[in-house]
C-alpha cells in the first residue's frame, strides 16, 4: 500500500512517526495549558454581583482586637500591603518574645482583648486593668532598631517600637516587667517570602504576603458559610472568631460558594484574585468576647468533620491576592467574575 511504502522508502518507522505525532500533540498541549494559564489571570470583564461587605475589620497588631472604628461609613484604602486608613495597616503590628520569636494568642488568648482606636496620628491602646497606652506613628518614622524575626517560618527584619511599649505589653501579656518587644513593618512594599505551604498556589505572589500576615495580604469569610457551620455546633460562633477583613452578606443564602470563586470586585474599583483557601488553625476555638478557648475543641473539631479536603487543616475563608487598588466601605457592593 501506499503509506507503507512511502514510509519505508523515506526508512521512517511507524514508531518515529507516532513519536512525532505525541511531540506535536504534547507542544500543542502545553501551549494551550500556557495560554489558558495566562487567560485564567486576566482580569475579567463581566461581573456579577453575588451580596455586600456587611464588616470590615482591619487588626493592627497580629493577634489583637480589630481596630475600633466610630464612624460606620469610613473608607478603607485596600493597597499592596493591605488593608488600612492612612498609616492604619491591617498586621502592621506584632509582638515577638526575648528569642524574637512571634508570640500569638494561640498560646496567649486573652490578646484578644487588646484593643487598639483609631487617634490623630497613632493608635491608642487599652486592655483591662491596665492605663491606656499612646502609640504616634509620626515617632515610629525616626530611625529605630531593626531585630530579625519570622512568620511561619518566613524570615525577615522589623523594627522596634520602643521600651515603653515592650513593658506594656509584657505586663498585660505576661505579668512581667519584660519578656516581649512590639516590632512593626517598616517597609513601603512587601518584602515576605510566600509561606511554603502556599508555594503550590499556581495564582499566589510574592506580593501577596502583605506585612506581618499569616499567609496572605487579605482574607474573606463569607457569612453564609459561618452559618451553615453555626447549624452544626452546639455553640454558635461569631464571625469574628476567624478573622477575616472582609465579611460578606450574600443576597442569596449559598454557603461555600466562595470555595468556587476566582475573582472578586468590591465597589467599582479593589479587584482581588482568589489565590488560596485559608485553612485553619485553633485560633478560631477562642471566643472573642471571653478570649476562652472552646473546651470541647470547637469550631475546629466540627469543620474537621466536613471541610478537610486535600489540607492538613480543614479550610473556611479565602486568602486573596490584590490585583487593582482601591477603596471599600461597609455595604458596598460585591461582585465575583461572571463566566
Amino acid at each position: 500500500n501506499m503509506s507503507f511504502n512511502l514510509n519505508t522508502s523515506w526508512g521512517v518507522s511507524n514508531k518515529a512517526l507516532i513519536s512525532v505525532g505525541v511531540g506535536l500533540v504534547a507542544a500543542g498541549t502545553a501551549g494551550y495549558l500556557v495560554y489558558r494559564h495566562l487567560h485564567r489571570d486576566l482580569m475579567p470583564i463581566n461581573w456579577r454581583r453575588v451580596g455586600t461587605l456587611q464588616q470590615i475589620h482591619v487588626f493592627p497588631v497580629k493577634s489583637c482586637a480589630p481596630l475600633k472604628i466610630s464612624d460606620k461609613q469610613q473608607e478603607y484604602d485596600c493597597d499592596v500591603l493591605g488593608i488600612g486608613i492612612d498609616s492604619w495597616r491591617d498586621r502592621k503590628f506584632m509582638l515577638i518574645n526575648d528569642n524574637n520569636e512571634m508570640i500569638t494568642a494561640r498560646g496567649y488568648p486573652h490578646m484578644l482583648h487588646i484593643q487598639p482606636k483609631q487617634i490623630a496620628n497613632g493608635l491608642l491602646f487599652s486592655a483591662p486593668g491596665m492605663p491606656d497606652l499612646h502609640l504616634d506613628f509620626q515617632h515610629l518614622q525616626s530611625p529605630g532598631k531593626d531585630v530579625r524575626t519570622a512568620v511561619w517560618g518566613v524570615s525577615l527584619n522589623v523594627m522596634l517600637c520602643g521600651n515603653q511599649f515592650d513593658t506594656w505589653f509584657s505586663q498585660f501579656i505576661l505579668k512581667k516587667e519584660t519578656g516581649l518587644k512590639l516590632v512593626y513593618y517598616p517597609y513601603p512594599v512587601p518584602v515576605r517570602a510566600t509561606n511554603p505551604r502556599l508555594k503550590h498556589m499556581p495564582f499566589l505572589r510574592q506580593a501577596d504576603s502583605g506585612t506581618l500576615n499569616d499567609a496572605t495580604s487579605y482574607m474573606l469569610m463569607n457569612l453564609s458559610s459561618i452559618s451553615d457551620l453555626n447549624t452544626r455546633l452546639k455553640q454558635p460562633v461569631e464571625p469574628l472568631q476567624f478573622r477575616g477583613n472582609f465579611e460578606l452578606k450574600m443576597d442569596e443564602d449559598k454557603p461555600y460558594a466562595e470555595d468556587g470563586w476566582q475573582w472578586i470586585r468590591i465597589g467599582e474599583d479593589a479587584v482581588f484574585r482568589v489565590v488560596a483557601p485559608c485553612t485553619r488553625c485553633i485560633l478560631p476555638n477562642i471566643n472573642v468576647n471571653t478570649a476562652q478557648r472552646n473546651v470541647d475543641g470547637e469550631p475546629l473539631k466540627t469543620l474537621r468533620s466536613y471541610r478537610l479536603f486535600d489540607y492538613p487543616s480543614p479550610a473556611l475563608g479565602i486568602h486573596l491576592g490584590l490585583r487593582r487598588a482601591g477603596n471599600v466601605k461597609a455595604n458596598d457592593i460585591v461582585y465575583v467574575e461572571d463566566k
